[in-house]
C-alpha cells in the first residue's frame, strides 16, 4: 500500500508539469507497465483529480483544471524558493498579500522536512530587508485581479482615476499590459475619449463595473513597455527634463540608477546616457549628485547654470564653517 502511494504521489507530480505525457512514457519513468498506469490514473481521478486522456498514438495523459487545487509537490530546492517569496511578497505593496503570505508560509513550514525547516527558519531569522523608498500605497488584489483578466479578455475597462492633486474623472480605456516596478503597478491602456495611450498609477484606479465590450487589441506604443513606463513615469510626468551622461559604464549605472528614476542608454563603453526629469533643475541637480558618480550635463544650459549656483552655495557654506570636525563614529557598528 506505502508503494502504490508513493507511486500515485509521483504520478501527479509529473502530471502537474502541465504538459501531456504518453501511457509508455509514464511507464517508463515509474517502472511500472502501462496497464498500472491506467489502474493508477483512474484512481487519482477518484480521488478528484481531472486526468484528461487523449486516445490515438499521439495521444496521452494531461493533468486538467480542476475545482479544488491539488496538493503541490515540490522537490527540497523549490520549496525552500516558495517559502523565501513568501516572506518577500509581504512588502509588494499589495494589500492583503503580507497577511496572506504569512498564513501560507506557517502552512509550508508545516509539512517541510526538519532539513528544510532548519534552512528556511535561518534564512526568516538572519535576513533583514532593505526597502527603497517611502511606504506605497497598497494594491486591492481583487482591483489587479480585475485588470488583469480585462487585460487578458482584451475587453474594454471603466473606472475612475485620481489624478496626483486628488482630482478625480471617469475613464473607458482598452487595457493592453499591467507593469510593475520595484516600487508600483501600471497600467498601460488606450484611452477612447482621449485618443491616446496613457499610463496609470493602479493605486489610483477605482473599477466601476460593468465593463465591456470587446475590443481588438491594437499595436503597442512601444515594444519594450517597460522602458516606455519608466519614460513615462520619470521623465514625461515632470515640468523639467535633463540629459546627462554618466561617466560609468551602462551595467554599473543601472545598478545605482532605479528605473522610475530615470532612463538611460549606452553611450560607450566607460559611459551612458541617463534622461531623467524632476519638479525642478534645483531638485534635478541634487537627484544627479545622489547617483554617486562623474557627470557631465549634455542638457538644457539651464541645468548647468543651476549646478554653478549650488556649487557657489556649497563652497560659502564651508568658508563660513570652516574645517568640518567629522563626528565619531557609532560603536558596534562596521561596514565591509
Amino acid at each position: 500500500m506505502l508503494e502504490t502511494s508513493a507511486r500515485l504521489l509521483r504520478l501527479l507530480s509529473l502530471l502537474q508539469s502541465h504538459r501531456e505525457w504518453s501511457g509508455s512514457e509514464l511507464a517508463g519513468r515509474l517502472g511500472v507497465t502501462a496497464r498500472t498506469v491506467r489502474r493508477d490514473v483512474d484512481r487519482l481521478r477518484e480521488l478528484g483529480y481531472p486526468v484528461n486522456a487523449s486516445p490515438g498514438t499521439g495521444g496521452g495523459y494531461q493533468l486538467g483544471a480542476g475545482a479544488e487545487l491539488p496538493p503541490l509537490l515540490l522537490d527540497d530546492e523549490e520549496a525552500v524558493a516558495v517559502a523565501v517569496g513568501l516572506r518577500s511578497a509581504a512588502g509588494q505593496g499589495i494589500d492583503g498579500i503580507g497577511e496572506s503570505s504569512v498564513r501560507a508560509l506557517a502552512k509550508l513550514e508545516q509539512v517541510l522536512p526538519s532539513r528544510l525547516r532548519r534552512r528556511v527558519s535561518a534564512l526568516n531569522a538572519f535576513t533583514v530587508p532593505l526597502l527603497r523608498g517611502p511606504q506605497l500605497s497598497t494594491i486591492d488584489p481583487a482591483v489587479l485581479t480585475e485588470l488583469a483578466n480585462a487585460c487578458r479578455d482584451a475587453e474594454r475597462l471603466r473606472f475612475e482615476y485620481r489624478d496626483h492633486g486628488g482630482a478625480t474623472t471617469r475613464r473607458t480605456v482598452e487595457p493592453h499590459r499591467l507593469v510593475c516596478t520595484e516600487r508600483r503597478w501600471y497600467l498601460v491602456a488606450w484611452d477612447v475619449e482621449r485618443a491616446g495611450w496613457r499610463t496609470f498609477r493602479v493605486d489610483r484606479v477605482t473599477p466601476t463595473p460593468p465593463h465591456g465590450p470587446r475590443f481588438t487589441p491594437r499595436e503597442p506604443p512601444a515594444e519594450d513597455l517597460a522602458a516606455y513606463v519608466s519614460r513615462g513615469v520619470s521623465t514625461r510626468a515632470y515640468a523639467s527634463h535633463a540629459v546627462v551622461r554618466l561617466l560609468v559604464p551602462l551595467q554599473e549605472a543601472a545598478a545605482r540608477v532605479s528605473p522610475s528614476a530615470g532612463t538611460l542608454e549606452p553611450y560607450d563603453e566607460h559611459s551612458c546616457l541617463l534622461r531623467t526629469g524632476a519638479p525642478s533643475l534645483d531638485v534635478m541637480a541634487i537627484h544627479v549628485m545622489m547617483t554617486g558618480v562623474d557627470f557631465e550635463v549634455v542638457e538644457p544650459e539651464a541645468l548647468t547654470e543651476t549646478i554653478r549656483t549650488l556649487r557657489d552655495r556649497l563652497s560659502a557654506a564651508l568658508d563660513r564653517t570652516g574645517d568640518a570636525v567629522s563626528p565619531p563614529a557609532p560603536s558596534g557598528s562596521e561596514v565591509a
